[in-house]
């Protein structure tokens, strides 16, 4: 049964070097229910909304397995919201999701995929700097992106809530189909 293992939002926002001047991708997992509103996680940032925001990228959606990919590849640990996520999901070939697609969280949420994560130069010092030399591309050339997701039904979720896929589109494009590469 695909579930929600973790729901995120920002522990602090950081200083960065890029032309926000800061960030908001240090997140963390809530404990008990947190509610999701259009612009997603309540107590969540989004510094930047134009390129990590705004109702069509309310929610970042991170897959447990491609995180352990990482974990592995990284050769530490890689929590829930490591990846700035919002949501950390069990079962859900996240990257396979189809553009349109819905999914039900719990009993009442429901989110649309709208599009594939793109790594940017914020995630790149984020993840390790200087130590993790060309991220961008390699996190880019492993197709292992999450999605966002555009809330089309609020409420509250927490870890556990099934995820369930309610619709699919015939004929629609999967995020990795439409993805271009920084």
């Amino acid at each position: 049964m695909p579930r929600l293992l973790a729901v995120c939002a920002v522990r602090e926002l950081r200083e960065d070097a890029g032309t926000m001047g800061i960030t908001a991708i240090d997140k963390v997992a809530r404990s008990g229910a947190v509610k999701i509103g259009a612009y997603g996680a309540r107590g969540d940032v989004q510094v930047n909304r134009k390129h990590h925001g705004g109702l069509d990228k309310a929610l970042y959606a991170y897959a447990t397995e491609d995180a352990a990919y990482w974990s592995d590849q990284l050769g530490r640990d890689v929590p829930p919201g490591f990846f700035g996520e919002n949501l950390r999901t069990e079962g859900v070939d996240v990257n396979r999701s189809v553009v349109g697609e819905r999914w039900r969280i719990g009993d009442r949420v429901e989110v649309e995929v709208t599009s594939p994560r793109t790594p940017c130069q914020t995630f790149a010092r984020w993840v390790g700097g200087a130590e993790e030399k060309g991220w961008v591309r390699r996190f880019s050339d492993a197709r292992r992106l999450g999605v966002y997701l555009r809330v089309l039904r609020t409420g509250s979720i927490r870890a556990g809530d099934e995820i369930a896929v309610v619709s699919r589109p015939a004929g629609a494009p999967t995020v990795l189909d439409i993805y271009r590469a920084p």
